[in-house]
């Protein structure tokens, strides 16, 4: 067993598929940054984040795996009606979605991504601008993570 490391057996749902036991190096061991197994909108997918390094395990073909680039990923969020997996990190957002990464938003922080709310395909949110020192809010369209005028409400 490595130290710290997140182990998991995968039993995968194919014919003549062997069970594997994945290896995913953790990342940080602050509480921030989460650990856990998510589904994900590939169905011969599934995703391990260990302090928050994430992985995108392949359960059909066991060297075939994806690291998301963020070191750490602050939070994970399933939008099943979009049928995406999002990644914060601390200046944006990559989402996954059934064809692999969907998109990667602009810089929507200096230093933290705050989501505040999914509603009607859109994403709300707050990030920290350092020229203001102060919270700035965003707006995404989750169906191609291009930023849309933010309007108060």
């Amino acid at each position: 067993m490595e130290r710290g490391a997140l182990e998991v057996m995968i039993h995968p749902d194919a014919p003549f598929a062997q069970p594997f036991l994945a290896t995913c190096a953790l990342g940080f061991r602050d509480p921030v940054a989460p650990t856990g197994l998510w589904s994900t909108p590939e169905p011969e997918k599934i995703c391990a984040v260990a302090g928050g390094y994430a992985y995108l395990i392949d359960t059909v073909t066991p060297d075939g795996f994806t690291m998301i680039p963020y070191r750490p990923v602050l939070e994970v969020r399933a939008v099943v009606a979009e049928g995406l997996l999002l990644f914060v990190g601390h200046h944006s957002i990559l989402a996954w979605g059934p064809n692999g990464q969907a998109w990667e938003s602009a810089k929507l922080s200096d230093e933290g991504v705050n989501l505040a709310g999914i509603d009607g395909g859109v994403l709300r949110g707050k990030g920290w601008d350092m020229m203001s020192d102060g919270e700035k809010p965003f707006v995404l369209d989750l169906q191609t993570g291009l930023l849309l005028p933010s309007r108060a409400g």
